[in-house]
């Protein structure tokens, strides 16, 4: 990604004996048999290349409604690999929300939409108790958040309050409503969009909700062949409309499980935490990267090896991931706004500073 990190050979990253099955290295998410219903991640994991395949159909079926931008659908699904959430900022009409919506369709799960406007309240994200006359007791109405795949467009159009509501379900995924904790799916996922450039009566996502959100992408506009492919896609009808999931839960569970069992050497584990620590001494920023984005780090770089059929983790893969993982977590500082360096700038300097792991001994 940095012209002055050099890649790394990447065969002697892989696991030392063929067949073996080393621990996940650092923290693994914890996730409770009873949520949603399910039987948690108690699917058997694919190998690489069922993985691959898998991502593969999944990115097929996503760019027959985004033309031309390979990259951005890769991420996403890195995001959905890495059991993240994503945040997808760009100007209007490139295709935020037609992103989101054909993810969430490419798999069969439950899917919930929300509209963010500034009179939407928490309640109407999470749900809330109503009064039942005949049994004279409080029932808990779900709302839109209880699905495995959450749309919150404009997220940044609803007040703070109503924001804060996500906190919970992304870091979580429960919620609390009058004193009664409810799990959510599982898997479960927010796609988030927002457009950073029409900010009249708009709330900024506080850090600590833009910290819970795994990777950050921005669609971009397309080149002019992409363009007039899209003509010819869109054009007659909606790639929406006949679009039909080509995963199901069960599939993407052992996909899940397949990415979080990825072989992650010593050295790549390090090379996450010096390039995490490397943003936190910049001195064009006021606050680097949280040990959240750490753990990102590593599960994007997970899921970005199981994209490439890989069974194991390289340093190609931190660096591949590190900006869209890293650069909305940075807040930049005086110097760092005097001198005009954008985030992504900054993300990619920090890399830079960090010498690429020697591939281990043995």
């Amino acid at each position: 990604m940095s012209s002055s990190a050099p890649s790394a050979p990447s065969a002697p990253f892989a696991p030392a004996a063929p067949g073996a099955q080393p621990a996940p290295a650092g923290p693994t998410p914890v996730r409770r048999p009873e949520q949603a219903g399910t039987a948690g991640y108690a699917a058997d994991p694919m190998d690489a290349a069922a993985v691959a395949d898998a991502v593969a159909r999944i990115a097929s079926a996503v760019q027959r409604v985004i033309v031309g931008k390979p990259d951005a659908v890769r991420l996403a699904l890195v995001a959905m690999l890495a059991e993240g959430h994503l945040l997808v900022e760009d100007v209007p009409g490139v295709g935020k929300t037609s992103l989101a919506k054909a993810l969430a369709r490419a798999v069969d799960g439950a899917v919930s939409r929300i509209q963010f406007t500034p009179d939407l309240l928490p309640g109407d994200i999470t749900g809330t108790s109503i009064y039942n006359r005949q049994s004279a007791e409080f029932e808990f109405r779900p709302g839109p958040v209880f699905a495995n795949v959450v749309i919150a467009d404009e997220i940044n159009r609803a007040s703070p309050k109503t924001q804060s509501a996500l906190l919970e379900c992304m870091a979580e995924h429960q919620v609390t409503v009058d004193g009664g904790t409810y799990p959510l799916g599982d898997p479960f996922m927010v796609v988030a969009t927002q457009n950073p450039v029409e900010m009249d009566g708009t709330y900024p996502l506080p850090e600590a909700q833009r910290d819970r959100f795994t990777i950050r992408i921005s669609v971009g506009y397309p080149d002019p062949v992409a363009e007039l492919a899209m003509l010819d896609e869109h054009g007659t009808d909606e790639p929406l409309d006949r679009m039909r999931p080509v995963a199901d839960l069960r599939t993407l569970r052992s996909m899940l499980t397949a990415v979080r069992g990825l072989h992650t050497a010593t050295e790549v584990r390090r090379y996450c935490v010096e390039i995490v620590g490397a943003t936190r001494r910049l001195s064009e920023v006021r606050l680097g990267a949280s040990p959240r984005a750490t753990l990102h780090l590593l599960r994007a770089a997970r899921a970005w090896a199981a994209t490439a059929g890989r069974g194991y983790v390289v340093p190609d893969d931190v660096q591949a991931v590190a900006v869209p993982v890293l650069a909305h977590r940075l807040l930049l500082g005086p110097e760092g706004v005097a001198a005009r360096r954008s985030t992504t700038d900054l993300v990619r300097a920090a890399v830079g500073r960090v010498a690429v792991p020697s591939p281990p001994r043995g």
